[in-house]
This record gives C-alpha cells, sequence and structure tokens, in this order.
C-alpha cells in the first residue's frame, strides 16, 4: 500500500482532499452545489480537445472549466443562476460530445476520468496538481472575508465594497481550478461528493466559520484516504469509496443537526 507506485497516489490524493475540503466549505455555505456539478461535467470534455490538440490534458480541462465559468457568470446577469448553469453545462457537454466523436484512442481515459484513476497518477502529473492546488488554496484564503460576508450577508458584504458579481465569478473561478485538479483523480461524476459531503457534515458538527472549514479538510482527507487504501485492497475504483464516504459524512451530519433540533422542538411543544 506504501509500495513507490502508491506515493504519488497518496500525495495526490492528499492535495486534491484538501483543496476540495477548503472550496467545498463555500460551495456548501454558498448554495452552489449545482454549479459545482456542472463544472467538473463541462470541464470533462477538455481533455478530449487536448487529446485531439496533443497537449497536456490538463490544459484542456482548464480552458473548458474557464468556459463554464465564463457562461454562468455571463448568463446569470440577465437570467436565473441555475438555468445560467443548466445552459453552460448542455452547451459544453454537446461539444464534448462532438470532441469525443473525432477520435476512437480515448476509452480508457473517458473511464478514468469519470471514475477517477488516482492509482495510475503519473509522477509528472503531480506538479502540475500541486501547483494548482496551491494557487486554489491561496485564493480561497485571500477571499475568505469576501466570501463569508457575501454568503452571510450580501447587503453587510455590499456595504463594505463586496460586490456580489465580482466574488462570484472569482469564486467560481476557483471552483473551476479544484474541478480540474480534482478530475483525474476522483472522476467528474464524484467530484462534487468530495465537496459537498464533508463541508456538509462539517457544517453540522462546527458553528464557527473557520473551525468548520478545518473540520471539512479533516473529513475530506480521511475520505480520500480510506478511499485510496480500500481501493488497493479491492481493486475497485476509488470513485466508488470516494461516494461513499461522502454520502456517510453527509448523513452522519444531517443525523448530528436533527439530534439538535429535535430537543428543541421537543422543549417547544412542551
Amino acid at each position: 500500500m506504501f509500495s513507490s507506485f502508491m506515493v504519488n497516489a497518496w500525495i495526490v490524493g492528499s492535495i486534491v482532499a484538501i483543496v476540495a475540503g477548503c472550496v467545498g466549505f463555500f460551495v456548501v455555505l454558498r448554495g452552489s452545489s449545482f454549479a459545482a456539478h456542472s463544472l467538473p461535467l463541462g470541464a470533462f470534455p477538455g481533455a478530449a480537445a487536448a487529446t485531439l490538440l496533443g497537449v497536456n490534458q490538463i490544459f484542456g480541462l482548464i480552458a473548458f472549466a474557464a468556459l463554464g465559468v465564463i457562461g454562468i457568470s455571463q448568463l446569470s446577469r440577465r437570467g436565473r443562476h441555475e438555468v445560467a448553469t443548466a445552459l453552460s453545462l448542455v452547451t459544453l457537454l454537446g461539444l464534448g460530445t462532438l470532441l469525443l466523436s473525432r477520435t476512437t484512442e480515448y476509452s480508457q481515459e473517458v473511464f478514468g476520468l469519470l471514475f477517477g484513476e488516482v492509482l495510475g497518477i503519473s509522477t509528472s502529473a503531480v506538479l502540475p496538481v500541486a501547483a494548482l492546488g496551491a494557487v486554489s488554496i491561496a485564493a480561497i484564503l485571500l477571499l475568505f472575508r469576501p466570501l463569508l460576508l457575501n454568503a452571510l450577508s450580501p447587503d453587510l458584504g455590499e456595504a463594505r465594497g463586496v460586490r456580489a458579481g465580482g466574488i462570484e465569478f472569482l469564486f467560481l473561478a476557483v471552483l473551476a481550478l479544484a474541478t480540474a485538479m480534482a478530475l483525474p483523480v476522483v472522476g467528474a461524476l464524484l467530484v462534487f461528493s468530495l465537496m459537498i459531503g464533508p463541508a456538509s457534515a462539517a457544517r453540522s458538527f462546527v458553528d464557527r466559520p473557520l473551525p468548520a472549514l478545518f473540520c471539512a479538510v479533516a473529513i475530506s482527507l480521511a475520505t480520500v484516504w480510506a478511499a485510496i487504501a480500500l481501493a488497493y485492497v479491492t481493486d475497485w475504483p476509488v470513485g466508488f469509496f470516494v461516494g461513499l464516504f461522502g454520502a456517510i459524512s453527509y448523513g452522519l451530519g444531517r443525523l448530528r443537526a436533527w439530534g439538535r433540533v429535535a430537543p428543541r422542538v421537543r422543549l417547544a411543544k412542551a
């Protein structure tokens, strides 16, 4: 489990978990779950474009994630946010279908990008993932207070100079970077579960923002480490375990929240 070829899996998996915990905290806080689900699916065809052009997959993923961010932010100005997200997703998936139809040498890569292939991470992929992870975490730390103000009290944020449109665009850009980085590890279909499950559980267990963010990172790390270990032992896709533990952590968080509310309800009825 800790042999030489597994070192990359542990390093990259840990980086992805830390970033997913940080970004996922604000995904849950801002109610951006649909965007966190759509951007990975919209970015996924970018790998096909990169293959056709003969460049590194990560550049294609970043490019398509950026297109998704631009589409969502521009269309949201004249309509509802969820509609803009859906339209951007449909457009990118349509373009991806065209690109995928132009190559016949992509079946294994498609499987890996859909369901995750952390055990197959090469040494050359570690540096790009680490670089994108560092940028994503630095951006979250830099934007922590504005994002928090905008999510909890938009009016107070506006009064303190936090423009809702600008902070939304910046957050989507960070989410796109995290998506492009996490896709090859946990897959497009399950990257959002790594962001949503641990972060939702953390909000149920911890009330204060900064400790809740650290709690989300800790749960995300535990999820990824357990998923890698079990994928190595069972030879099952790592994405399955990420999705399973993400759902379990979310369920435990809901039980914790219910445990807090139920006594108050009984007291109110008494």
